[in-house]
C-alpha cells in the first residue's frame, strides 16, 4: 500500500467495457510528512475518494482484489481514504486539519 494525495480525476469516455462504471483518480504519492514524492499515478477509485483526500492504493496484481476491480484489467486501485496517521508517536496527518 501506498500514501498518496488525490490531485484529480480523469475522464475516459471511451474505455474498455469491464471498465465502465469505474471512477478514475489521478495521485500524487506522499512522503511521512505528507509532502508530495514520485510521480503521478492514475487509480480506480473503490471507496468514493475525492480530490484533495489523503488515500492508500495498490498496484499490480493486488488492484485487481477488491470488489470494484476483481477481473478488471486495472494497475492501480485506490482502497482506503485515509482518517490519519502518527509516526513515531507523533501525529502527522488528520482529516479536516488544516495545518
Amino acid at each position: 500500500m501506498i500514501l498518496a494525495k488525490v490531485v484529480g480525476t480523469v475522464v475516459a469516455s471511451q474505455k474498455e467495457s469491464s471498465m465502465d462504471g469505474l471512477k478514475f483518480l489521478t495521485l500524487q504519492q506522499v512522503d511521512l510528512e505528507g509532502k508530495a514524492t514520485g510521480g503521478f499515478v492514475v487509480a480506480a477509485d473503490a471507496v468514493g475518494a475525492g480530490v484533495g483526500e489523503m488515500v492508500l492504493y495498490a498496484s499490480g496484481s493486488s488492484a485487481r482484489q477488491t470488489k470494484a476491480t476483481e477481473n478488471r484489467p486495472c494497475d492501480a486501485v485506490v482502497m482506503a481514504i485515509v482518517d490519519n496517521w502518527e509516526t513515531d508517536g507523533t501525529l502527522k496527518y488528520k482529516k479536516g486539519r488544516d495545518d
